[in-house]
């Protein structure tokens, strides 16, 4: 009983003391010295870093090619929705992609979107984790309305995110030669393995009267669509781009990559762009110079503010 009446005292006594303010607490002072040190050692820390993060982002080669226009045939393009949607006109069209520098294999393809909110809030609610885990055994799949069945029949995997999947294909060619595209591991091996059952299988899939984007092989299990995977984690910016594959061969100066395309997606309709994207990597991973500027922006703004504060304390010393 004592004991328990000390413990009740002494957590009295420190709520008590918290209330009130009175715990001992570290109240470091910054004199000048301390700022003008703290601002040097950012500075000496940002900038190296900064540079080094441009230079890695510079050494990325990247080939940019938007083809959602000059796909289209001349006589259409003053109505591309009427375009895309009418099944009897082919789709096919052939791009050339030049390579201005040397890239090395792996050369990962990527395809771009712009103006595409995957972040909307209806789109990304469009969806059921659960049903993508355990099929049709989970029924209870009121958030993919609009996409939620078809003829009394419930759809696998069902949602909007699902249903406007990306159906664009690519072939690559080099001097006469197809250059082979390894679309295996696109995807995060945790989306893979926890994420979609492996013994889900595509069911009344795209079967309605109004189709959204491409359809699924329904005798691969959902843990191998890997393209479903990929488009399944929505991005949260308008412009954004997915893994398409990879090519395992490496690129010399002034090859010329002559790509096979079916212009399928509709993009049109709300004002989309499409692109083509072949990067190679770095340590850092693909072309970005954002995070390099910002650290040199940090590392410079630093370094200023402590030569303000010496002259500062130089001229002011009290």
């Amino acid at each position: 009983m004592d004991t328990d009446r000390e413990r009740h005292r002494a957590r009295e006594t420190a709520f008590y003391l918290f209330t009130q303010q009175s715990l001992p607490a570290c109240k470091p002072v910054l004199t000048p010295g301390w700022v003008i040190a703290i601002f040097l050692f950012m500075g000496v820390i940002f900038i190296p870093v900064g540079l080094v993060t441009l230079r890695a982002s510079h050494c990325v080669v990247e080939i940019v090619d938007r083809y959602d226009i000059d796909c289209v045939p001349e006589p259409s393009r003053m109505d591309k929705v009427s375009y895309i949607q009418d099944d009897s006109i082919p789709k096919n069209c052939s791009r050339f992609m030049k390579v201005h520098k040397y890239m090395k294999a792996p050369i990962y393809i990527y395809y771009q979107l712009d103006n595409y909110y995957q972040n909307h809030r209806r789109y990304v609610k469009s969806r059921s984790d659960k049903q993508l885990l355990d099929g049709q055994k989970y029924h209870d799949t009121s958030y993919c309305q609009p996409v939620e069945s078809n003829n009394n029949r419930p759809i696998v995997p069902c949602g909007l995110i699902a249903w406007s999947l990306f159906n664009d294909t690519f072939e690559f060619i080099r001097e006469g030669a197809e250059l082979k595209v390894n679309r295996k591991n696109i995807a995060w091996k945790s989306d893979r393995g926890h994420k979609f059952g492996k013994n889900v299988y595509p069911f009344n899939f795209q079967n309605g009267t109004l189709i959204g984007g491409g359809k699924l092989n329904p005798e691969i299990p959902l843990s191998d669509q890997e393209d479903l995977i990929v488009w399944m984690r929505t991005s949260a910016l308008p412009s954004f781009r997915k893994l398409y594959g990879r090519i395992e061969e490496d690129l010399d100066v002034d090859d010329v990559v002559v790509v096979n395309l079916m212009n399928n997606y509709n993009t049109y309709s709300f004002g989309g762009k499409k692109k083509l994207v072949l990067s190679t990597s770095s340590w850092l991973g693909g072309k970005n110079d954002f995070l390099g500027h910002a650290c040199v922006f940090v590392g410079c703004s630093s370094l200023t503010l402590a030569i303000i504060f010496v002259l500062l304390h130089v001229k002011y010393r009290r």
